[in-house]
């Protein structure tokens, strides 16, 4: 269907098809200390991206593609533009998080800096955002916030540009730091988003608005509530990909032979 629809551009008329059952396993999640141990076991920036991903809940190609402008150091918000969904949403900056990176982007825009004295320095832009801003894609604010160490060719217009870092580096460097420290499960970026949301309901928070967090006592709150503001954080389209955190929560519920 995707084929005809999308590439064809065929109309193929009523099919009478099974659609593919959507997996219900439920994602690997660590404890807070475990959290701890594969970040500790990381370092430069690499590290820096997986405390970004356990502390602000972004899938890693969101993580890469994160520019200077989506950033908000003063309000402690970061802009996930365009994402799986392609609905804009905000998620929260930490706040020890906003030292490492800002000290981070100061290597970056020197970096930025040499580009354009050396002729280069230009980004990917969106057509219609480079249509309208024809100087944009040389400004500081529209650089990725981890580009990657070499420019390359852009196959699309063959221009010589620097990209954002590649999703193969951040991968690596978290499975080695899970297998470091003997982890019995399958650790990948994802993982940390998935621990996000679960400590998140663990530690039962509630919000008014999408970020002004704050800790509550769950006995007072729903647990409707608090889902509800993890699924905005995440940037979920439906409440249901939201639930399947609250099933693999400690519900304080004892086994009888304890």
């Amino acid at each position: 269907m995707f084929l005809y629809h999308k590439v064809l551009e065929i109309d193929p008329g009523p099919v009478d098809a099974l659609r593919a059952k959507k997996s219900k396993h439920l994602p690997h999640v660590l404890t807070k200390e475990q959290v701890k141990m594969v970040l500790a076991a990381m370092s430069g920036v690499n590290q820096l991206i997986a405390r970004l991903l356990y502390g602000s809940g972004l899938r890693l190609i969101e993580c890469l593609r994160l520019r200077i402008i989506d950033v908000d150091f003063d309000h402690r918000q970061i802009t996930v533009r365009n994402p799986k969904g392609k609905v804009d949403h905000l998620t929260m900056l930490p706040d020890s998080l906003v030292a490492p990176l800002q000290e981070h982007l100061q290597h970056v825009k020197k970096l930025h800096r040499r580009d354009l004295d050396q002729g280069y320095g230009t980004v990917y832009l969106p057509d219609d955002l480079e249509q309208d801003h024809p100087n944009a894609h040389r400004k500081w604010r529209w650089q990725y916030v981890f580009p990657a160490a070499r420019r390359s060719t852009d196959p699309r217009s063959g221009a010589v540009r620097r990209h954002h870092l590649g999703a193969s580096g951040p991968q690596k460097a978290v499975r080695k730091a899970a297998l470091s420290i003997a982890i019995p499960k399958r650790i990948t970026c994802r993982t940390l988003r998935h621990c996000f949301a679960t400590h998140l309901l663990e530690n039962g928070y509630d919000t008014p608005g999408p970020l002004a967090l704050s800790p509550v006592r769950p006995k007072y709150r729903a647990q409707g509530q608090r889902v509800r503001t993890v699924q905005e954080l995440m940037g979920h389209k439906g409440v249901n990909t939201t639930m399947v955190y609250t099933r693999i929560l400690d519900h304080n519920v004892r086994s009888p032979l304890d």
